[in-house]
């Protein structure tokens, strides 16, 4: 069982010689990360095959409690990381970022689909009831990406010309 430990207490860990591993996706690792951690994707997790220990972090702390089994079958003593990236930022630690990174490919998918929804129910009220049709088929293609994992609108804006750029990265 993984302990978890504070942004504090994870910063000390680290300073004597363990690893910080950031499980986020890659593209929300390019956009902003602790210096000197390692991007290492919750999905694509294998035994990091190391003595040292390993500090474990995602954005809020979420991810890393949800894959807590997974990642405590990669190495011989680990940490979570209570809070993540956020608690790192608001204890005042060092982050770097790059905004010039496009944002992650499901914050995206958020605005993109919210926008479809918000035009098609303000068309359907204005324009044409048949307009409404535009809020079911993207409340389809979610709830599909919901079931299945995969997200066609996601695989589509990750083509996007300002997405090319962080997955080159």
């Amino acid at each position: 069982m993984l302990q978890t430990v504070t942004p504090a207490e994870a910063r000390r860990i680290v300073a004597d010689g363990a690893r910080l591993v950031d499980i986020r996706s890659p593209d929300e690792f390019a956009r902003a990360r602790v210096p000197g951690a390692e991007n290492r994707p919750a999905d694509a997790l294998a035994p990091l095959g190391c003595k040292e220990p390993v500090v474990f972090m995602c954005r809020s702390g979420m991810r890393t409690s949800a894959n807590a089994q997974k990642l405590a079958g990669c190495c011989d003593e680990g940490y979570l990381l209570v809070g993540g990236l956020d608690a790192w930022r608001k204890a005042g630690l060092p982050v770097e970022e790059d905004k010039s990174q496009p944002l992650e490919i499901m914050r995206q998918v958020q605005i993109v689909a919210g926008s479809l929804i918000l035009v098609g129910v303000l068309l359907g009220f204005t324009v044409s009831p048949l307009a409404f049709g535009l809020c079911a088929f993207v409340g389809a293609g979610l709830t599909f990406a919901g079931v299945s994992g995969w997200c066609g609108m996601a695989h589509l804006l990750a083509v996007m010309p300002w997405n090319r750029r962080s997955a080159a990265a």
